[in-house]
């Protein structure tokens, strides 16, 4: 039997076409003006096509740079951005398992102190944690970049929430077994948790990767400047003109490994964000 295809379908179908047409266009733009010449982007109107200078325009953004080339910059982003992902993972994965399957004294208390920290991003503490990085050494560093970010009170609450949606059943089952905690966590807990680490690392990648405000403040080295900041500091200041197919193209770049991240790990960040795995 043939569905027939009604007004809700061609409705919906514009809609989703018309929403990728407003989010499109912009970037297309942005595209098409990394791939010009300076004077035809300052002269009206601006072209619809891309031009002839692609590679120079790509190739001057890459490994020029104003302080730092953006090839160094962008793997310093994505060394910072993985620290962070994975450690807040880690950590979480830990301290979510310790809190639902051990019992020990002030066990509740100490999730909750976890959860109040949600109350204190890194903007709050700012001052004592800057102070803290510079008494170890750390400026300067990929650690002084990711150490003090790995912390997560959301993704602790999330894995605690899923874990205690595991039956208990399976956890007499596995000590019936003979396993211990550390073979229970590693043979039970983490497959069927795979797909819940894959949703949280997508989020966690691309918090990670815009930070802003923390690299600006320990990094004084150019080398360690993350691409955000490299971005912010290819813009003018007074009358000095900027180069903006050099700035569209380093933007461009920019999206390029969160984006990657979304579409190699869209089906499994889909699947931990509906599915209550048991």
């Amino acid at each position: 039997m043939v569905e027939k295809k009604g007004l809700s379908y061609w409705l919906s179908h514009a809609g989703l076409i018309l929403g990728v047409i407003v989010i499109g266009f912009p970037i297309w733009l942005a595209f098409v003006a990394s791939t010009v010449t300076q004077s035809e982007i300052v002269s009206p109107p601006m072209p619809l096509l891309p031009g002839g200078e692609f590679i120079t325009n790509y190739k001057e953004a890459l490994f020029s740079g104003i302080n730092a080339p953006v090839a160094l910059m962008l793997l310093n982003s994505t060394i910072m951005a993985l620290g962070i992902a994975l450690g807040k993972i880690f950590i979480s994965l830990l301290s979510a398992f310790a809190i639902v399957y051990f019992r020990f004294p002030g066990r509740q208390l100490f999730f909750w102190m976890i959860f109040l920290t949600l109350m204190l991003p890194i903007e709050v503490r700012i001052v004592p944690s800057y102070g803290v990085v510079a008494q170890f050494g750390m400026l300067n560093s990929y650690s002084g970049l990711i150490f003090p970010l790995i912390a997560s009170a959301t993704a602790t609450f999330l894995f605690r929430q899923f874990f205690l949606t595991i039956p208990n059943e399976l956890t007499e089952a596995a000590r019936v077994d003979g396993a211990g905690p550390v073979r229970f966590f590693f043979d039970i807990i983490l497959p069927m948790s795979k797909t819940n680490i894959a949703a949280l690392f997508v989020i966690l990648f691309i918090y990670g990767w815009n930070q802003f405000l923390w690299p600006l403040l320990i990094t004084t080295d150019p080398s360690m400047n993350t691409i955000v900041m490299g971005i912010k500091q290819m813009f003018p200041s007074g009358d000095d003109n900027a180069n903006w197919p050099v700035i569209m193209a380093t933007s461009l770049l920019a999206m390029v490994p969160p984006v990657l991240i979304v579409i190699f790990m869209q089906k499994f960040f889909v699947r931990g964000l509906i599915e209550s795995e048991k």
